[in-house]
C-alpha cells in the first residue's frame, strides 16, 4: 500500500524524548505512530502500552544494596534466623 506524509505538531521536548526512547526499541517516530494507529484500529479502542520497566526509587535503592552487600557482605550482620531477626527487633522497640 502507498505511503502518505502526514504531518503532526508536538512539543519540541516531547518530540525529543519520545525519539530518544523509540531508539531503545530500535524504532522511529513514524514506524511508532504507524504501529499505534494499526492497533487502534485492529482493538477498536485506544490502545498500546509500552515501557522500559524503570525501577522505581525503592526499587533502585533495595538493587543499589543488593550490590553493596555483594561487594562488602562482611559489613552486615547475620542472624541465623528468622526468629533471631525478629527478637532482636521487638527487644529495639
Amino acid at each position: 500500500m502507498a505511503k502518505i506524509s502526514t504531518s503532526i505538531s508536538l512539543e519540541a521536548d516531547v518530540k525529543e524524548k519520545a525519539v530518544s526512547m523509540l531508539n531503545d526499541f530500535g524504532l522511529d517516530l513514524s514506524t511508532a505512530v504507524g504501529i499505534f494507529l494499526r492497533q487502534m484500529l485492529r482493538e477498536r479502542r485506544f490502545p498500546l502500552e509500552m515501557n522500559l520497566n524503570v525501577p522505581n526509587a525503592v526499587t533502585i535503592a533495595a538493587m543499589d544494596e543488593a550490590e553493596e552487600f555483594a561487594r562488602n557482605p562482611g559489613a552486615y550482620k547475620r542472624y541465623s534466623s528468622f526468629s533471631d531477626l525478629l527478637r532482636e527487633v521487638e527487644e529495639d522497640a
